[in-house]
């Protein structure tokens, strides 16, 4: 390819769902970044991710959703939140919003497999392996993206001083689509129902602890590892043990000081970076695919595709729902990360006076859904 209308740097999710929805607009697509492998099944890559319904439609207007193998995609139809003290939590549940679903679990690495299957047969869009002249150059390199820096795009990185430990779980006790999660000071742990390795009985587990305690834990054998998690949940989802691997990785708060500038965007980790307590970094990123690919679908004929006029109708777009995930997730550790009794009993009588407020719950679960908007799928 000689040259092309768009340029997409980053191979991930996000940089292959992007190349995805713009080619079927008939835009001619490079997607530039490394191949995912054919077969995910021989891969250890225990990430999952959770997906709210915006995600889900994207993925199925890309015809990427059912190509998913049916055990690599769970539904969440119930979460539990629970603080220091026992019995006060916050209910949610899919039944009362009139969903389907709160959210979806899904194998990282089978939708990494299977947006790149969908990329190697799209019309319009060619892998390369080098830069090709663009219109307009989306950079989905993630949060070290050296192409941002070469920009002058700064980035600032706040780190947390925490690590999340993840693994793959499984129990006797049937999960029943119910996710679990405690905020104690100073971890947060998330128990995400997951039909792997056993259908009904696994779960994807991400424990956002202080570094220190991440060594630990990471240290301990598998029996050491297990008995740290029944004490932690309380052996409320049964006995658990581990599946495969561990794995841990950093936590940080990072937002791009510009989204977009003359012939270029940025999605994904390039441009913002969360603490994953809410589970919303690739919905996040999704959301900036879907967003610009409606900027770029509505724009005028005579304008063209690397207009900072045009692009900047995407970063106002995405401006606000990004800074405010931030925010939130942000003020949300740091509430339920503090050691002060008053700060305790405060954030513990919240939960208790949200879960008696049903309109407020339902605002939560309303925003946490994020109701899909409409995503362009004919060709201009």
């Amino acid at each position: 390819m000689a040259s092309c209308d768009v340029l997409v740097r980053g191979a991930g999710a996000v940089g292959l769902a992007g190349a995805l929805s713009l080619a079927r607009q008939g835009l001619r697509v490079a997607l530039l970044g490394s191949t995912p492998p054919v077969a995910p099944a021989g891969r250890a890559d225990i990430r999952t991710y959770a997906l709210n319904a915006a995600s889900v439609a994207l993925l199925q207007s890309l015809r990427v959703w059912d190509a998913l193998p049916p055990d690599a995609r769970t539904p969440v139809h119930d979460m539990r939140v629970e603080g220091d003290v026992p019995g006060n939590s916050l209910d949610f549940s899919a039944w009362s919003q009139g969903a389907d679903a709160l959210a979806w679990i899904v194998d990282a690495a089978e939708l990494e497999h299977a947006l790149g299957t969908a990329a190697r047969f799209a019309p319009h869009l060619e892998r390369v392996s080098s830069e090709v002249p663009a219109e307009l150059v989306v950079l989905a390199e993630g949060k070290a993206s050296a192409t941002r820096e070469r920009l002058g795009v700064k980035m600032a990185l706040h780190p947390y001083g925490q690590r999340a430990v993840c693994a793959r779980l499984q129990t006797e006790q049937a999960h029943a689509g119910l996710a679990r999660q405690w905020f104690r000071s100073p971890d947060i742990l998330a128990l995400l129902p997951f039909d792997r390795p056993r259908a009904g009985h696994g779960y994807g587990l991400v424990w956002s602890v202080p570094e220190s305690r991440a060594a630990e834990l990471m240290a301990l054998d598998d029996a050491g590892f297990e008995a740290a998690l029944a004490e932690a949940t309380g052996g409320a989802a049964g006995a658990l043990r581990l599946a495969g691997v561990r794995a841990d990785f950093p936590l940080a708060f990072g937002r791009a000081e510009r989204l977009c500038g003359p012939g270029w965007v940025l999605v994904g980790d390039a441009a913002h970076v969360v603490h994953p307590l809410a589970g919303q970094g690739l919905n996040l990123g999704l959301a900036d695919v879907a967003a610009l690919s409606a900027a770029v679908a509505g724009r005028e004929p005579w304008r063209a595709l690397g207009d900072e006029k045009l692009l900047r109708r995407y970063a106002r777009e995405r401006e606000l729902p990004t800074r405010a995930m931030g925010q939130l997730t942000d003020a949300l550790l740091h509430l339920f990360a503090s050691e002060e009794p008053l700060v305790r009993e405060l954030r513990n009588r919240g939960l208790d006076l949200v879960n008696r407020l049903p309109p407020l719950k339902r605002f939560l679960t309303e925003r946490a859904l994020d109701r899909p908007p409409a995503v362009s799928k004919e060709p201009r």
